[in-house]
């Protein structure tokens, strides 16, 4: 029975390294090289028990239990088993229900069932202080980890370091071959360049709704009478920007998609098509002008994968895309471009920028949720994700396109 086994609390382990090497507890602050980080503790703790590893438990917590993009690689590596509480928000705060209890079972059940000679503990919690002493009465040696605290303190339950046989601490040397702290936060997305039409049309003025020249001709002139008094003109009350306009037209300020559908095209008579718009709620219906025919019939991602393919991707996902929003939606773009005949499909789509044709924009969205993109933050869905995801399709569709004309023009 020379076996060892090693117990994760993730959130104290990924917590205090980001204090210790960011100055924040957010693990959002630090990004992680799982593979490295399981390898460091395999190594540590074979070294420290003098026994072969067993297994190594994570535990962690995530939103419903579903396993995020880091719990669907950890849960594929070799001798890695992923245990999954709930995260909830309150306070403004998020928690993680049932983590420790799981702890605790798995704690005990080794013990009772004498699976390991050496049980190493990475957590700080004080709840686990009844699983230990269980442990210890059925022979298990007990080794108590701790990451260094940002403050020179402890980070640690004092009665869970009393009771622990024995006791290390992962410094600073060893948090940094396995994470380091973000250069860009997680929620600053690289934005895609900007296009030259789509920038002319941003600087144009906005259409007045009520018919006012956009640049100073008055509604009198336009109708022929004479033009309005200078002072006239100053006596007006200046109308806040955040207030509508009394005629009813929007108030001058960001330009709606309907300002900058009027100002990219010419007039058109009103077209009594609707738009199908994806969304976490299913389908929704928007008046707008309708996508051509041509660009409703490009075919989906799905259309286009087959069943080796399939597997292929899901293989990725799980190993290679992180589930950062921007670079989610340029895996699916990728995938799709690359699977795409004709390539002349692709000068197709381009040229629908900024919009994505409603069916592959609503099997974008339903891909990203695999990641847990849209799930509900604060009560609210998070648009920002949502921004991010088309962002990362569009700049690696103008990367192909780009490329596509490089190598024509050559």
């Amino acid at each position: 029975m020379d076996r060892c086994v090693v117990l994760v609390d993730a959130g104290y382990l990924l917590g205090a390294a980001a204090s210790l090497l960011a100055g924040d507890p957010a693990r959002s602050r630090i990004s992680v090289d799982h593979t490295a980080l399981i390898q460091g503790l395999r190594e540590r703790a074979e070294e420290d028990t003098g026994c072969h590893l067993l297994r190594i438990y994570w535990f962690d917590g995530a939103p419903d239990r579903v396993p995020q993009p880091e719990h669907r690689r950890l849960r594929v590596m070799p001798r890695v088993t992923v245990r999954l509480g709930a995260l909830t928000r309150s306070d403004g705060r998020w928690a993680q229900k049932g983590v420790d209890a799981a702890m605790h079972a798995e704690l005990t059940e080794l013990a009772r069932n004498r699976a390991c000679a050496d049980i190493v503990l990475v957590t700080g919690d004080g709840d686990l202080l009844p699983g230990l002493m269980s442990a210890k009465e059925h022979g298990v040696a007990v080794h108590l980890w701790a990451v260094q605290a940002a403050d020179g303190d402890y980070n640690q339950s004092e009665d869970l370091v009393a009771e622990a046989d024995e006791r290390r601490v992962l410094d600073r040397a060893w948090i940094t071959r396995a994470m380091r702290v973000r250069e860009i936060p997680a929620s600053d997305a690289p934005q895609p360049v900007p296009r030259p039409e789509i920038a002319a049309i941003l600087s144009a003025p906005l259409p007045d709704p009520a018919g006012e020249h956009p640049e100073g001709t008055d509604r009198a002139a336009q109708n022929g009478s004479a033009p309005r008094s200078e002072p006239e003109i100053q006596a007006e009350p200046e109308r806040p920007a955040e207030e509508p306009a009394e005629d009813g037209g929007a108030a001058r300020g960001v330009p709606t998609p309907k300002d900058l559908a009027s100002l990219g095209r010419p007039a058109q008579p009103p077209s009594p098509a609707t738009l199908r718009w994806s969304s976490d709620k299913g389908w929704i219906e928007r008046a707008g002008p309708a996508e051509s025919a041509e660009s409703a019939a490009l075919p989906m991602l799905s259309q286009l994968t087959t069943a080796e393919q399939r597997w292929a991707d899901r293989e990725e996902d799980i190993t290679a895309v992180s589930g950062d929003p921007f670079e989610v939606g340029q895996v699916f773009a990728r995938r799709w471009v690359e699977r795409l005949i004709p390539p002349a499909s692709l000068e197709l789509l381009s040229k629908e920028y900024p919009r994505i044709p409603h069916r592959i924009d609503g099997e974008l969205l339903r891909y990203a949720a695999r990641f847990g993109l849209l799930t509900h933050k604060d009560d609210q869905i998070d648009e920002h994700d949502r921004y991010a995801i088309r962002a990362g399709f569009w700049r690696e569709i103008d990367h192909r396109t780009s490329a596509g004309m490089t190598s024509s023009d050559s």
